[in-house]
Order: structure tokens, then C-alpha cells, then sequence
């Protein structure tokens, strides 16, 4: 229930209006003076406050700004003569709602209560999903303990302070933005936009209005005008991943943009100044694309002034349960249920290279959570890649059937040495008849277990 406080120095606007209030359901405080109305602001969580101006000894435009202070979202609907609306107009300038003319309709004010109750919920909303992306972005939450990741961290507590340039190197799939984020939500610069661009996704004249914007009929289709995520990005973090796919034409605009801080939309005709902070990303060794005349050498040096190397999984496996078990809590946040994973299934996913990175382990996880009937995940639930390459080393068998097999035995002793040897209890864990695993004992020559 919203909590609305009036404030007049006429006890008969109170009495009609917290009636009214009243009846549309809402919490209603009243006030007869500018220090009493702030000493309920102060002592409650008051959402919305109807003030009049004219009031003694403090009026409503001084209320209005000590109120400020202590509650900077609060919304203030100010009430004020025909003759004070100049003075209803500078409360707005100073952080006021909206205002009313006395005498004023009962269904207007309630109309603007709504609404700036709706605008209180949406500010509230937004800060409430800043502070989760934050959180969500900080480096500690940044999943690994390996020697790799450590080095990370320690050189983004450096970083994220700074506006220096950064250029992140990794394999795709390596969680490059999830590093950039982290940089962006750790600096000051934290709570203006942090805007990603893939260069990669977007053709050369597109990226060009991406990223500068264009006026109105700049080329065919541009129907209206449209701002580029440098504006839109202002004070905050742009992020250009796979910026090696950008073409010589813009990676020659880019570099003015960093060296003036100036921008200029397609089709315009006007310079204009912008303070982002640049953090890159690519795949490739940008000094081989400086080499092969490719890449801007200037460009190089201006991006790489911070560089930052993202370590492919396959060298740093020691994050590989860590990671397994972030992701398993995310599906269970998502609804799948709580699964763990088996032994047998976490030796696969340690003996197995990941060319794809946190991203495939990510997909992998996701698919087996999905598909595993029960709440331990097996080798039988990922996917089948991964058990033949597991079982490679030391192996004169490579097909899939023999590689299954070998998976298939090593789980059902398993799950007899969890049943204690005792086949019903693990027939019935394994969703099969007694008959069934009488038939797998003998196929693949389990003699013990």
C-alpha cells in the first residue's frame, strides 16, 4: 500500500483530501506545516507528498528541497493558486512532479497521483536491477580460483578504477564481455550505460550508424533521426568486441573519435563531444593483423594501452567444477530442479579439451540438466563427443560403442556400490527390471563392484 502525505496549513483541504485518498485504497499521513511534514518523511517511508505552496513559516518550494535531501525519489505534487503558477513552475525545475490549480478537480489529482506513483515504481524498479547487474558484474562473483583467474581479478581491481583504454584478448567463447562488464559495473562510471557492439554481426555501413548515428534521410531508410551508442553511451562504457572484423574506413573514424572525443553522425554536418570509456575485445593477435596491413597500427596502440588476456579453459581445469556448479544453480534458479553431477560424468568433463570454452561448458550443463531424469547427472546425459574423447588417452578401441560401453560399466558399478550390492535397489535407480541388469552384468562381464 503507497503511503501519500498531504501537507497544508488548512485543515479542511486535509480532511478532503485524505478522505479521498483514503477511499483509492492508499496510506494517508497528514501535515499542517513544512517541519512537521518533514519529521514524518524522516520517520516513515512516505512515497508520494501533496504540499501547497503558501505556507508559513517554510513554503512548499523550501519543504520541497529539504525533502530532496532525505528522499531523493520522492514525488512532490505541488498545489498553488492561479496566480503562484510561475513559482509551481520553478518547484518543477527543482525536482517537483507536477503541480495543480486550486481549485482543482478530484479526478486530476487523482490522476496524477497514479501516475506519479507509477514513476516512483519504475525508479525504484531501475534501481533495484542497476544494483543486481552490479552485483551480478562484480569481479568477486566472477567464477574461478585458478592461478589464471586470480591474475584476472587482481588486474581488473587495477583497471576498473581508471579510464584507461582496454583491449581483451581470448579465444571466443572465453567470457570477454563478462570481463568488460566487470570493469564497467566496478569504476565510477558504473551507473551511465555500458553499451555492447559486436563488429563482427553488423556490415561496415550499418556499423558506421551504430555507432555515431545518422540524421534524417542520411541514406535510404533512414526515415528519422537516430542516435549511435556513443551518445547514447555518454559518461559510461562502450564495449566493440571482434573489433578485428572492423574495416580500414572505420577504423579510421574510430581513432578520431579517440583521439578528439568527438563525433559526427551520418549524414551531419556538426562535431559533437562525447567522454566514453573504450574497452575492445578480439580473438586474433591484433599485432599479426598490424603486420599484415589489416589493422591500423595508430588504432593498435590507442586500443591496447591496458591489454588483458583471458585464459582458454583447457588451461586453467582446475575452474571446471567451480563453473559446473555456478551453472547448475543458475538451471535451478531457472526451474530444472537440483541436480548434482556424478563422479563418472565430472571425469568426463575434466578430460575434455572445451575449443568452445565457458561458453560450450555452459551449453553442456544446460543440456544435461535438461535431458538427466533423475537428479544426478551421468555420462549418459552429456553429450557424446565428450565421452569418446575422454576415453582417447591410453585407448586402442576409439569407436563410440566400444567408449560407451566402457561408461556404461563404470556407472552401473556405481550405482550398485551406492545400493550396496543390493541389484533391486539398483535396478530400480537405474530404470530397469532385475531381469535387465542380470543381462547388462553378464554383456559387459561386471563381475564386481
Amino acid at each position: 500500500m503507497a503511503k501519500i502525505l498531504i501537507v497544508d496549513d488548512h485543515q479542511s483541504i486535509l480532511d478532503v483530501l485524505s478522505i479521498m485518498l483514503k477511499r483509492e485504497g492508499y496510506d494517508v499521513a497528514t501535515a499542517t506545516s513544512g517541519e512537521e511534514a518533514l519529521e514524518v518523511v524522516r520517520t516513515d517511508s512516505i512515497d508520494l507528498t501533496i504540499s501547497d505552496i503558501k505556507m508559513m513559516p517554510m513554503d512548499g518550494i523550501a519543504l520541497l528541497e529539504r525533502m530532496k535531501e532525505i528522499d531523493s525519489e520522492i514525488v512532490v505534487i505541488m498545489m498553488t493558486a492561479y496566480a503562484s503558477i510561475q513559482t509551481a513552475i520553478d518547484a518543477m525545475k527543482k525536482g517537483a512532479y507536477e503541480y495543480v490549480i486550486k481549485p482543482f478537480k478530484m479526478d486530476e489529482l487523482r490522476l496524477l497521483v497514479q501516475r506519479g506513483l507509477e514513476q516512483r515504481s519504475i525508479i525504484q524498479e531501475n534501481r533495484s536491477l542497476k544494483q543486481q547487474i552490479q552485483q551480478k558484474y562484480s569481479f568477486e562473483h566472477l567464477v574461478g580460483t585458478s592461478k589464471q583467474m586470480e591474475e584476472l581479478f587482481a588486474v581488473i581491481r587495477k583497471v576498473a578504477p581508471t579510464d584507461s583504454t582496454v583491449l581483451i584478448y581470448g579465444e571466443s567463447g572465453t567470457g570477454k564481455e563478462l570481463v568488460a562488464r566487470a570493469i564497467h559495473y566496478n569504476s565510477k562510471r558504473r551507473d551511465k550505460p555500458f553499451e555492447p557492439i559486436n563488429c563482427a554481426a553488423l556490415p561496415e555501413s550499418l556499423l558506421e550508424s551504430e555507432l555515431f548515428g545518422h540524421v534524417k534521410g542520411a541514406f535510404t531508410g533512414a526515415y528519422v533521426d537516430k542516435e549511435g551508442v556513443f551518445a547514447v553511451a555518454d559518461k559510461g562504457s562502450i564495449f566493440l568486441d571482434e573489433i578485428s572484423a572492423m574495416g580500414m574506413p572505420m577504423q579510421s573514424k574510430l581513432l578520431r573519435v579517440l583521439q578528439e572525443k568527438e563525433i559526427k553522425r551520418v549524414g551531419d554536418t556538426k562535431q559533437r563531444k562525447v567522454n566514453v570509456r573504450m574497452i575492445a575485445a578480439t580473438n586474433e593477435k591484433l599485432s599479426e593483423r598490424v603486420k599484415q596491413g589489416t589493422f591500423r597500427e595508430d588504432l593498435f596502440y590507442r586500443l591496447s594501452v591496458i591489454p588483458i588476456e583471458v585464459a582458454p579453459l583447457r588451461d586453467k581445469k582446475e575452474d571446471i567444477l567451480l563453473l559446473v556448479r555456478h551453472f547448475l544453480n543458475l538451471q535451478r534458479e531457472r526451474g530444472v530442479g537440483n541436480k548434482k553431477v556424478a563422479p563418472e560424468a565430472m571425469d568426463v568433463l575434466m578430460g575434455y579439451a572445451w575449443p568452445g570454452n565457458i561458453r560450450e561448458l555452459e551449453n553442456v550443463v544446460e543440456r544435461a540438466a535438461t535431458l538427466c531424469e533423475g537428479d544426478t547427472i551421468t555420462p549418459f546425459d552429456l553429450p557424446p563427443r565428450l565421452l569418446e574423447e575422454s576415453a582417447q588417452s591410453g585407448r586402442t578401441d576409439n569407436t563410440l560403442k566400444s567408449v560407451l560401453r566402457d561408461h556404461e560399466r563404470a556407472h552401473i558399478r556405481s550405482i550398485l556400490r551406492r545400493a550396496d550390492g543390493d541389484k533391486r535397489k539398483a535396478a530400480e535407480a537405474l530404470g530397469i527390471s532385475i531381469p535387465s541388469l542380470y543381462r547388462k552384468l553378464d554383456l559387459l562381464a561386471i563381475k564386481d563392484f
